[in-house]
C-alpha cells in the first residue's frame, strides 16, 4: 500500500473526484469530516448510550458520546505525531502531493470519532442481544430463506459494520450517507473483511467483520480506491488502512485507562489501585509532590490518568513507526498496544475493570433488562413488518407497522433487507427511547 493513495480525499458518494485546491478554504480536506460526523442525528444518539454503566444518574460517568470524543482527541494527537513523522521520512507526500501533519490528525480524529455510532441500545449486550435473537431466540426460523453470509450478519450483529452503514448508506435526502473521505472510511473499517468465513486466526483484522452483505460493493470500491491489499481470493478479506490501528490504538487507551477511572469515582474499585496499577506506566514522567498536593480523589485520579494516556499515546506512535513497513506491506497482525512494553501493567487494569465494573451487579443487572427489551422491539417490528409483506398481518401488526418511520427499507422484496432494516432501527435507538418503545408495546405506558 502506498500513502499518496491511502490518503485520498475522494467522497463516497460524490460523482466526480474532489482534489484539495477545490475545497472551502476555511474548512480544508479532511476536517469537513470530523464536521459531518458531529453533526449528524446518529452521533447525537450516542449521549443517551451506554458505555459502561447503563443508565447511570451520576454526571461525571462516561456515555458512548463523551468516550467518542476522548477517543477522537486521543486519535488527533496521534494522528497528528504520526503524520509529523511520516512526512519527514517521506518528504514527497509534503512537497509534491501537499500532505499537512494536519491531514493525518483529522482523518484519525473524523474516524474515531465516529467508531462507536453504529453501537445499538445498552453497549456491547445489545450487539449480543441482537445477534442471539436471530441464532437462537424468535428469530432463528428465518435461516433457511437467508443466505450463510446474511444469516451470519444477523447472528452477529456487529456495530463496527452497522456503522460503516450509517456512514455510507443513502437514506431521503442524504446520497452517500455522509460524504465522508474514503481515506476515513478506511481508517474507520477496523475489520475489512464480511462476516464469513469466520477465520480462527490471531490476525486482528479477522476478530470481527467491518461490514454487511448490503453495504459489500461499497466497500470493494473503498478498498480499491485506497489500494487495500486483498487478503484471500475465496472471500472479501483486505488489509486493514494503516490509519486504522491508530483508531484501534486511541480506543484501546481511553476505554483502559478511563474506565478503570470510572470505576474508582464510583467506588467499584479502590482508588489505592490507581497509584498501584497507573504508577508502573506513568513512573518516568509522575510526580509526588504533585499528586499528594491535590485534595479530591477526582483531582487525584485525573492527575494520574493524564500521565498515563499521554504515555501510551507516545509509546503507541513509536510502535506504529517501528512496523510501519510491514503495516503498509499488510503484515503487521495485531493492535498496536499489543506490542507495548506496557502491555502486562494494560492487561492488569483491564482486568480488574472487568471484575469490579463490567461484571459489577449494577452493569449484569441492567444488561439483562436490556436483552428483555430488545428482544420485545425484535419480535413485534419482525412479526409486524413481514406479517404486512405477506398479507396476514394483524391489526395490530398494522398499528405497529404504521409506528414505524418511512425512512426504513421495511416494504423491500428482500427478506434480508427487511430483517436488516428493523435491526437498522433498534440499534439507532438510544437506551432511553428503546426503553420507552418497550413500554409502549407492552402497555405499560401512554
Amino acid at each position: 500500500m502506498n500513502w499518496e493513495q491511502l490518503l485520498s480525499l475522494k467522497r463516497f458518494g460524490d460523482t466526480n473526484k474532489r482534489i484539495r485546491k477545490e475545497q472551502d478554504e476555511t474548512r480544508l480536506g479532511f476536517e469537513v469530516d470530523y464536521d459531518r460526523v458531529i453533526f449528524s442525528s446518529e452521533f447525537r444518539s450516542l449521549q443517551d448510550k451506554t458505555q459502561v454503566i447503563p443508565l447511570s444518574q451520576t454526571d461525571f460517568v462516561h456515555t458512548r458520546l463523551t468516550h467518542s470524543l476522548e477517543v477522537s482527541v486521543v486519535g488527533r494527537s496521534l494522528g497528528r505525531l504520526v503524520g509529523k513523522k511520516l512526512l519527514e521520512k517521506h518528504p514527497h507526500l509534503q512537497n509534491i502531493h501537499g500532505f499537512q501533519v494536519n491531514d493525518f490528525g483529522a482523518i484519525v480524529a473524523s474516524a474515531a470519532l465516529a467508531h462507536d455510532i453504529g453501537n445499538p441500545p445498552f453497549g456491547h449486550s445489545g450487539e449480543k442481544a441482537i445477534g442471539e435473537f436471530f441464532k437462537t431466540g424468535a428469530g432463528n426460523h428465518y435461516k433457511s430463506q437467508l443466505t450463510a453470509k446474511e444469516y451470519q450478519d444477523l447472528c452477529d450483529f456487529e456495530g463496527n459494520a452497522n456503522g460503516f452503514k450509517i456512514l455510507t448508506e443513502s437514506r431521503a435526502g442524504r446520497s452517500g450517507g455522509l460524504r465522508l473521505s474514503y481515506a476515513t472510511l478506511g481508517a474507520f473499517t477496523k475489520y475489512p473483511k464480511e462476516s464469513l468465513p469466520k477465520k480462527p486466526t490471531t490476525h486482528i483484522a479477522d476478530k470481527k467483520y467491518g461490514f454487511f452483505q448490503s453495504e459489500k460493493d461499497a466497500f470493494v470500491d473503498i478498498a480499491s480506491e485506497l489500494g487495500l491489499i486483498k487478503r484471500s481470493n475465496k472471500d472479501l478479506s483486505f488489509s486493514r488502512h494503516p490509519l486504522a490501528f491508530l483508531v484501534e490504538a486511541a480506543d484501546d487507551i481511553c476505554y483502559t485507562i478511563i474506565d478503570f477511572e470510572d470505576g474508582i469515582n464510583l467506588g467499584l474499585i479502590q482508588e489505592e489501585f490507581a497509584l498501584e496499577y497507573l504508577s508502573k506506566i506513568i513512573r518516568d514522567n509522575i510526580k509526588p509532590e504533585n499528586y499528594y498536593a491535590l485534595s479530591t480523589k477526582e483531582d487525584r485520579i485525573g492527575y494520574l490518568r493524564a500521565l498515563a494516556i499521554g504515555t501510551l499515546i507516545n509509546e503507541a506512535v513509536d510502535i506504529f513507526m517501528k512496523h510501519e513497513e510491514a503495516i503498509l506491506n499488510g503484515e503487521f497482525d495485531c493492535a498496536l498496544l499489543d506490542k507495548s512494553k506496557y502491555d502486562a501493567q494494560i492487561k492488569d487494569i483491564i482486568k480488574i475493570s472487568v471484575e469490579n465494573i463490567y461484571q459489577s451487579t449494577e452493569v449484569v443487572d441492567k444488561e439483562i433488562a436490556g436483552y428483555g427489551v430488545l428482544n420485545t422491539l425484535l419480535t413485534t417490528y419482525t412479526n409486524a413488518i413481514n406479517n404486512t409483506f405477506d398479507g396476514t398481518a394483524s391489526n395490530y401488526d398494522k398499528l405497529i407497522f404504521k409506528s414505524l418511520p418511512k425512512t426504513i427499507n421495511i416494504e423491500s422484496s428482500s427478506l434480508y433487507k427487511r430483517l436488516s432494516s428493523v435491526c437498522f432501527y433498534v440499534s439507532l435507538l438510544s437506551d432511553s427511547k428503546a426503553i420507552l418503545e418497550y413500554k409502549k408495546i407492552k402497555g405499560f405506558s401512554f
